[in-house]
């Protein structure tokens, strides 16, 4: 066990991560030494910051809870703290189960365990209320906090609560503070960004927001996570269409197709609206990467609502699309009213016929990309390849672009470079400099 040392280790989301960084710094401007995510927990104290969204982001959680009671019974770790999401769902359940961790916190009171260590919460702290745990050339900057939407399935609201706009000059200062430090990309994230602004200018203000962040000096890349369907402010797309370093990608998560099914997860959009917003945002953004989040198995899904999914898929062909097999949340409208009637084995293999078909068009998707270049941000230098990515790419989740050293012996990690498609695979591009 290392004294004055604080290992932090983040579960789930990015929105997770910003909570994570916002502590990390306080524990730097308190004088600790301070590992995110290192894999190699031996400190004083181990701060775990847990998800909580769905039944296996819980178990994951949990068994990263054991595992850390277990190093501190055998003094590995001296203390254990438990935060975020599955805390502030379950906190007396937690502290019943499992009494060993020194002190549990929610989502919103992390700075209580600060004050449970005897140490100071500083404002503004080494000059930042963050301390960057990405690569040093992008951040993720969180524009609200909690979610007005009523989705059957989500228990989101239940954990973070009501939709709060963060106040746009707080935003802007932000995004110069990291430009500033060298960042060059930023991800904008949040329960609903497309919620932005109804709760503090009583207008949605994303649009505004979106023209005053690509102001900034120096932000190369500003790039979309989390919209949603219902409400869509359309007039986002004219400012991502006329900005140049606002990112033409959009992850928009959108759950299903099936009339039935959208009305049983109360999404408050149809079909036919959902076509139709794809469609103009394809017109009004031309080569527009779009990302989509499905889900395979909500209570009442029939087979003929999933096929008219998979050929949603089919239609639509998205550039990135993620999916998962619906859980039964306890406290969500779905578990009070709907019986969990969909077997699990069922949920998962429409979800991997989902997935299988779309590995089918992201194959097709990446061909057509070879012997066009793109500009590319390098995020790695591995052992044969620099490791990049385009615009049409965010970083964890989506393909990325590598670069052969025997080719380009040095490129610099954080740089932008051209760099012509060669070839591809169905997650990878392959490229050169171009010349």
């Amino acid at each position: 066990m290392r004294k004055n040392q604080v290992d932090v280790i983040t579960l789930g989301c990015s929105k997770n991560l910003v909570d994570s960084e916002q502590l990390i710094r306080q524990f730097l401007a308190n004088g600790y030494v301070v590992h995110h995510n290192s894999g190699a927990v031996n400190g004083e104290i181990v701060v775990l910051n847990t998800c909580g969204f769905i039944g296996d982001a819980q178990e994951e959680s949990i068994n990263m809870i054991l595992k850390m009671v277990e190093a501190k019974k055998t003094g590995r770790i001296g203390q254990v703290y438990v935060m975020g999401c599955l805390t502030e769902r379950f906190m007396d359940e937690l502290k019943a189960e499992i009494p060993e961790v020194d002190g549990y916190y929610g989502k919103f009171n992390w700075k209580n365990l600060l004050t449970d260590l005897g140490k100071a919460y500083h404002n503004d702290p080494l000059g930042g209320n963050r301390s960057i745990t990405t690569p040093a050339h992008y951040a993720y900057m969180k524009i609200s906090e909690g979610c007005n939407r009523s989705c059957s399935y989500c228990a989101i609201p239940i954990i973070t609560g009501k939709h709060k706009s963060r106040p746009m000059e707080d935003l802007v200062t932000e995004a110069q503070s990291l430009v500033a430090s060298g960042v060059k990309e930023i991800q904008l994230i949040a329960q609903d960004l497309t919620f932005y602004g109804l709760d503090i200018y009583k207008k949605n203000s994303l649009a505004e927001l979106l023209q005053r962040l690509s102001d900034v000096q120096g932000l190369e890349w500003l790039r979309l996570h989390y919209a949603y369907p219902a409400d869509f402010p359309r007039e986002i797309l004219s400012v991502m269409r006329e900005r140049e370093n606002i990112c033409n990608y959009l992850d928009i998560a959108l759950q299903h197709i099936s009339d039935p099914m959208l009305r049983a997860m109360r999404r408050r959009v149809t079909k036919a609206e959902t076509y139709d917003l794809l469609r103009y945002m394809r017109e009004e953004v031309p080569g527009i990467h779009l990302r989509t989040t499905l889900m395979t198995g909500h209570p009442g899904e029939t087979e003929q609502d999933f096929e008219e999914l998979l050929q949603f898929v089919r239609d639509i062909r998205f550039d990135r699309m993620g999916a998962f097999v619906y859980s039964h949340e306890m406290g969500t409208y779905a578990h009070e009213t709907y019986a969990d009637d969909i077997p699990l084995e069922v949920k998962q293999e429409r979800m991997d016929r989902l997935m299988s078909t779309q590995e089918e068009i992201a194959a097709e998707l990446n061909v057509a990309k070879i012997g066009r270049t793109f500009k590319t941000l390098i995020d790695r230098n591995e052992e044969e390849y620099f490791v990049g990515r385009t615009e049409y790419d965010s970083p964890e989740v989506d393909q990325e672009v590598l670069i052969s050293k025997q080719d380009v012996p040095n490129l610099q990690v954080g740089n932008f470079y051209p760099v012509e498609i060669t070839s591809a695979d169905t997650f990878d591009l392959y490229g050169q400099l171009a010349q």
